[in-house]
């Protein structure tokens, strides 16, 4: 795949959108954050919460890039970084689509693409994998569990603003990104030939 999305041929280098002057501005001081519209919520408010994950999942990808994760998986993996930044400016600012930066369905086709490609390289599986195997594979397993809870948290905003404030794309991109993590995690353990298989009960006396 050769889309900015998902690494490969990038596109040619644009007008920063982002002047970071000054990183401590010292305004959070009183437990709040501004988001993209200019207004202010609770550190702990669900929307901080949610975009504060796809930080940190992005961050687990970078930790499986510099633990040795090599192409074309690393550069799908910078491109996936690139994404979950998108999300984040797209959870950051409220609201109906507008002229924000907003996830779209071309984002998670994407995603569906590379799965698919990736997937037919795999024995279908006869049992739950345990993580580990390769470091590469482990880390993937890391990334998606928190994955999976950025999908929680996204869940939670859903259910917690009134409709429209927040872009159901966002969902629909992470659940179908735990699962490209969770193929990733079998590519990388020899297509599969390494993972780790779950022995239900193996030590039940």
């Amino acid at each position: 795949m050769t889309d900015s999305s998902t690494g490969g041929e990038q596109p040619a280098k644009q007008k920063a959108v982002v002047r970071l002057n000054r990183i401590s501005t010292k305004t959070g001081d009183d437990g709040t954050t501004g988001l993209g519209d200019g207004s202010r919520l609770p550190k702990h408010h669900p929307r901080i919460a949610a975009y504060g994950t796809l930080d940190e999942l992005s961050s687990m990808l970078g930790v499986a890039i510099a633990a040795g994760v090599s192409d074309p998986h690393a550069t799908w993996l910078r491109g996936i970084q690139n994404d979950l930044f998108d999300l984040g400016s797209d959870l950051c600012v409220p609201g109906e689509m507008g002229d924000k930066l907003r996830i779209t369905a071309d984002y998670t086709a994407r995603l569906d693409a590379l799965l698919d490609e990736q997937n037919e390289l795999l024995e279908p599986l006869d049992s739950f994998c345990l993580p580990g195997g390769t470091l590469g594979s482990a880390w993937m397993h890391v990334a998606r569990t928190v994955c999976r809870r950025a999908e929680r948290e996204v869940s939670a905003l859903i259910e917690h603003e009134p409709e429209g404030a927040v872009n159901r794309e966002v969902m629909r991109y992470l659940n179908r990104l735990s699962d490209l993590l969770f193929v990733f995690g079998r590519v990388l353990n020899d297509g599969g030939k390494a993972d780790i298989k779950w022995v239900p009960g193996l030590n039940k006396s």
